[in-house]
């Protein structure tokens, strides 16, 4: 089903991209005249009830239409899920020692420690490095 409604969205695109190429330009912009348009334009009363107008009008409305029913269709075969659902530490397999506890320091810290980029944390026996002195 979502299948066909796809192909009756995208000959509805092509369907409107056409009609709106074929309508009449109405001198909105700069053109190579120097500007400015006719006095025919869209508040002739043949500019109002022109076909291409009105067929331009209902494709732009099936066009919506098709989109929200595949938007309903792809969210509704689509299972809620928990962001935190990700976040939740795996098991170690049996036989498997668990990885050690992050000791101290912020988050970014910690996370580099278990991607082994930086050392454990200090030891006191350990000098604290200086900044020198000028």
């Amino acid at each position: 089903m979502q299948t066909v409604l796809i192909i009756v969205h995208l000959i509805i695109v092509l369907a409107l991209i056409g009609v709106v190429l074929l309508q009449r330009s109405e001198g909105g912009g700069m053109g190579l005249g120097g500007g400015g348009g006719g006095v025919s334009g869209f508040m002739t009363g043949r500019g109002q009830a022109n076909a291409l107008t009105r067929a331009t009008a209902i494709l732009a409305g099936l066009f919506f239409v098709t989109s929200i029913a595949l938007t309903v269709m792809a969210t509704s075969t689509r299972a809620p899920r928990s962001i935190l659902d990700g976040a939740a530490p795996a098991a170690p397999a049996p036989g498997q020692q668990a990885p050690a506890a992050p000791q101290g320091g912020n988050v970014l810290e910690q996370l580099q420690r278990l991607q082994g980029d930086q050392p454990a944390a200090p030891t006191p026996s350990a000098p604290a490095p200086t900044a020198p002195q000028q």
